[in-house]
């Protein structure tokens, strides 16, 4: 996966758009403030719904795995991505905001 483009979560704003590809009950539990929730499965029938941006769109999941071949298969596709380094664990282990959580619960990654 070195020739997936990437960035390191300190690199990505807090407040940055992010393409979510984890599973429902994933995005749930917490995600980022300005995600954007994008199953990997549904990415190829949803492309047009990325948001366009000026920098390169960062895409998270929860470990690296699925984004980044979903930033691999998006590259193809001719657009400006890159995986976010170690997910949303990576995220949340740097003490960057999440939102979400279920029941009145902290949102945390599952």
């Amino acid at each position: 996966m070195s020739d997936i483009p990437s960035i390191p979560v300190s690199d990505v704003a807090d407040d940055a758009v992010v393409i979510d590809v984890r599973e429902p009950e994933e995005w749930a539990a917490g995600h980022a403030p300005g995600a954007v929730h994008l199953p990997l499965g549904d990415i190829p029938a949803r492309i047009d719904e990325l948001p366009e941006t000026s920098t390169s769109l960062p895409v998270v999941c929860r470990s690296g795995g699925r984004s980044g071949r979903a930033v691999e298969w998006l590259v193809q596709q001719g657009f400006d991505v890159v995986n976010v380094e170690g997910g949303m664990q990576a995220w949340s282990r740097a003490g960057k905001s999440m939102v979400g959580g279920s029941d009145g619960q902290e949102p945390t990654v599952v």
